[in-house]
This record gives C-alpha cells, sequence and structure tokens, in this order.
C-alpha cells in the first residue's frame, strides 16, 4: 500500500467526522502505538485528530493503558498537549496485579453513577491489594529523574541495536518512543498496521528464539512492544546488545 501523505490521510479523517460525526460516539485511539509494535504518531495526526472530533462533537478517547505511565507521569497526552475527553488506564496502575482505571472530564465523568445515570461497575474496581500495590508504583515513579532514566536507557539501547542492525544483512527497522520499543524485521520503515503487517513474522521469530538462548527474553510476537524498565541497568543493556550483534549476524 502506498503511504499517504499526512495532509492527505487527516483531510479523510475530517472528512469523515464531518459527514458522520453525529452517528460517531467517540474515536479511540493508542496515542503511541503498543499492540502491533511499537508505532509512534505521524507528526500532526492527533492534533488533527483532536480538532475534528471537537468540530464533529465525538469524543476523544485514549487508551493509555500501555502509554500511561510508562511515557511520562501524566501519559503521552502531556508529551504531545492533547487533552482527550476520555483516559483508560491499565497495566503500571495495578502495580503488576489486576486493575484498570479510567478517568475524564468532569461533565461526561458525572454521567456515571451516583450522580449521573450511567451504571458502571467491575468485577475488580477497587481491589485492595491491587490498589496497594499500584499506588506503591506510581509513588516509586513520582520520583525525581524517573522518565529521564528510563530515556537514557532507551536511548542506550537503541544505539547499540542500530549499529547491530546496520552490521547484519537482513533488512529491518527499529522504532522507539522512550522506554519503548519493537525491531521489525523483513521491512525498512513501519508508520501503520499495512507496513507493520509486511514485516518478516518468520526471522523475528527466529530472532526471538536466538536471543532467548542467550538469555534475553523478548515479547515472542513481532506485534508485542518491548520494554525497558528501571530495574535494567546499563550492563543489562550492554548484554542485550552483545547478544543481538550475535543473533542478527546468523539472520539473513
Amino acid at each position: 500500500m502506498a503511504r499517504l501523505p499526512e495532509a492527505i490521510r487527516q483531510q479523510g479523517l475530517r472528512t469523515l467526522l464531518e459527514a458522520e460525526g453525529k452517528h460517531i460516539a467517540a474515536v479511540i485511539i493508542e496515542p503511541v502505538v503498543g499492540n502491533m509494535g511499537v508505532i509512534p504518531p505521524q507528526p500532526g495526526f492527533l492534533a488533527a485528530l483532536r480538532d475534528a472530533t471537537q468540530r464533529a462533537g465525538t469524543l476523544l478517547i485514549f487508551d493509555e493503558v500501555i502509554n500511561g505511565f510508562r511515557l511520562a507521569y501524566g501519559g503521552y497526552q502531556t508529551l504531545c498537549g492533547i487533552d482527550p475527553d476520555l483516559t483508560v488506564l491499565g497495566k503500571i496502575v495495578g502495580g503488576g496485579l489486576p486493575l484498570a482505571a479510567f478517568g475524564g472530564k468532569r461533565k461526561i465523568m458525572e454521567q456515571l453513577a451516583p450522580l449521573g445515570p450511567v451504571y458502571q461497575a467491575g468485577t475488580l474496581s477497587g481491589n485492595p491489594l491491587a490498589v496497594a500495590a499500584g499506588l506503591q508504583t506510581l509513588e516509586l515513579l513520582a520520583k525525581a529523574g524517573t522518565y529521564e532514566r528510563l530515556e537514557e536507557l532507551g536511548a542506550q539501547l537503541e544505539e547499540g541495536l542500530r549499529a547491530a542492525l546496520a552490521g547484519g544483512k537482513v533488512s529491518a527497522c527499529l522504532n522507539r518512543v522512550g522506554s519503548m520499543w519493537t525491531v521489525f524485521f523483513g521491512v525498512t520503515d513501519v508508520h501503520d498496521a499495512p507496513t507493520a503487517r509486511a514485516c518478516d513474522t518468520e526471522l523475528y521469530a527466529r530472532w526471538f528464539r536466538g536471543m532467548l538462548e542467550r538469555g534475553i527474553y523478548l515479547p515472542p510476537s513481532q506485534f508485542e512492544a518491548a520494554f525497558v524498565s528501571l530495574a535494567h541497568s546499563e550492563a543489562d543493556i550492554e548484554a542485550t546488545v552483545r547478544a543481538a550483534c550475535a543473533v542478527i549476524a546468523t539472520l539473513g
């Protein structure tokens, strides 16, 4: 599929919302995609989406289940300066235990019971153990230098992996945003779903198995994001890069 200029893609979105906005309750989007590998938004896309949904009277919902507290303490929305109507959170808010949350603008949240007519409940809502773990996790993330540290480690890993890929015989590309990253094999650029689907999943499987044999456990699917965490050290990153160099030399 040919890559459309971003202006055309944005105009198509505006046209749809202008024509059908009254029939579209909400647009839900991962601001940085993590569920088909890591794919950052194209420049101007999120701002155009915010403008188009506001004009149409359609809610904009950010799915920050993966992005939230991983890219910034206020989620990716604080980095891109976009103010969604609702935000969905998960993963980290439970500190590793099952928990999720959502929140948004007062006029919307006041529609929920007991203030409003919309009933909402969940089996795991407010589970004491998960909430305690989540609060402790968020307290740790709030410490000064947390996200600067994650960026340092992410940048170190990216530099090493790019060098390893450049020295190999297979085509591949690396996408990274903060602590989130993915290596896509068989392609030189991944910016949307069609380009992600064009990647070589068999080659990724060989990469996964080779890294696992060397003690590096990565997501088993090409379409899952990998993460750097505060538990990692510079030595861990160096070990990962050494393993990557060895594995990439066997591919092709």
